[in-house]
């Protein structure tokens, strides 16, 4: 936790909002942000709208984190960043993001480059994970927390294509 006690420095809360279709790890990826930004002493809280999930419909989830939060909901329009797993899901969620907002879409990430198409849900925090001061240490500790040990590998890799691809295009 010390390595990690600088994050805590922040004063304002993070808003962040991840959506997609059912099935895309909408929900996982939250979770993993969730993590990551607990790890390092925050105070997290995490909504999630399921809409009709299990049938591929619009998922959206809302993580908010800083030295304290109050409500788990991003109020509209404030999201600091919107993650959006589905290119169809762009437009349907554009609201929420904040003037000034940065808006992480799948066209960032070079799918080739993935050994498992899956595991774009991570690429994608790859991206986002350049954008926080959360360390690196503490995202990869989330990611192993919250996926089963055959995923790791995968996803881990998935992660770093996403922080090479951030990296790339700045």
């Amino acid at each position: 936790m010390a390595a990690w006690s600088n994050v805590l420095n922040a004063t304002s809360v993070t808003n962040i909002v991840i959506a997609g279709l059912g099935g895309q790890g909408v929900l996982k990826a939250s979770g993993i942000v969730a993590d990551a930004a607990f790890r390092c002493g925050m105070d997290v809280k995490k909504a999630e709208v399921h809409g009709m999930s299990q049938r591929g419909g619009s998922v959206a989830s809302d993580i908010r984190f800083g030295r304290m939060v109050l409500s788990p909901m991003v109020p509209p329009g404030e999201a600091r960043f919107l993650v959006v797993i589905s290119p169809d899901q762009v437009e349907n969620n554009r609201w929420q993001l904040a003037p000034g907002g940065v808006l992480i879409t799948p066209d960032q990430i070079d799918e080739r480059k993935l050994k498992n198409r899956k595991s774009i849900n991570v690429a994608l925090l790859g991206v986002l994970s350049t954008h926080l001061e959360i360390p690196l240490d503490a995202w990869l500790a989330a990611i192993n927390a919250n996926l089963a040990e055959r995923l790791r590998p995968v996803n881990l890799e998935a992660f770093q294509v996403g922080r090479d691809a951030a990296r790339s295009s700045q």
